[in-house]
């Protein structure tokens, strides 16, 4: 079985409430070198690590009992023979190594040469909306594949940014999620923003002033779409 075939059945298990500890065990036994040589393009890493991402966050927080700052920070999970926190996933390898506290302005310069090895050429901004917190503001879960990628993507960006977001057209004012203030440059900032509205939505905000809604922390376990 190949590396996004594994993180998509892991993902669905979850999904049905099935025992994944076969999977994991399978995950874990494959070799750091196996998994890179498969995850030879963007398109492949980006599919295996969200859905590896939102699989495990589920696993960690239901199965285990792991509440934040643990289950984000804590190496709890194996992949190819390498323990791995869900921050090393998301900041590390999906990010391409960016700080976590740095609006994504700057590269964390304790990356590990695994990491490295295993992150993206190419940070998309998309990814945002794929990756599933447990919490209500985030976006759902859903099982990505390699072959329609871009498609899967720029459908979960549209749903999620015509959801969250509110226009105050008298005050040309756009309320949106708080996930564009926390990664702002990841976004390419606030000019940034604006494009990504026109070219997901076909919304023109070049007149507009950003503004960001609270984000809601409150549980909401198995939100898959």
């Amino acid at each position: 079985m190949t590396a996004n075939a594994l993180s998509e059945k892991i993902l669905l298990a979850v999904k049905m409430q099935q025992d994944t500890s076969t999977l994991q065990a399978s995950l874990s036994d494959l070799k750091t070198a196996e998994i890179e040589k498969q995850l030879d393009n963007d398109h492949k890493k980006k599919a295996f690590w969200i859905n590896i991402y939102n699989a495990y966050f589920q696993i960690l927080r239901k199965e285990r009992n792991i509440v934040k700052p643990d289950i984000y920070k804590k190496r709890l999970f194996t992949v190819g023979s390498q323990k791995l926190s869900l921050d090393d996933v998301e900041h590390g390898i999906l990010r391409k190594y960016r700080y976590k506290y740095s609006l994504g302005f700057f590269a964390n310069i304790f990356t590990s040469k695994l990491i490295m090895k295993l992150s993206v050429e190419t940070l998309d901004y998309r990814i945002h909306f794929a990756l599933n917190c447990g919490a209500k503001s985030c976006p759902p879960i859903a099982f990505y594949k390699v072959i329609n990628l871009d498609a899967q993507l720029d459908l979960a960006t549209q749903a999620f940014l015509e959801g969250e977001s509110e226009y105050d057209e008298d005050k040309k004012i756009l309320y949106t999620t708080a996930l564009f203030k926390w990664f702002l440059a990841d976004f390419g900032g606030t000019s940034g923003i604006k494009d990504i509205y026109k070219k997901q939505i076909g919304k023109d905000l070049q007149a507009y002033t950003i503004k960001y809604k609270e984000y809601s922390w409150e549980e909401a376990l198995d939100n898959f779409s």
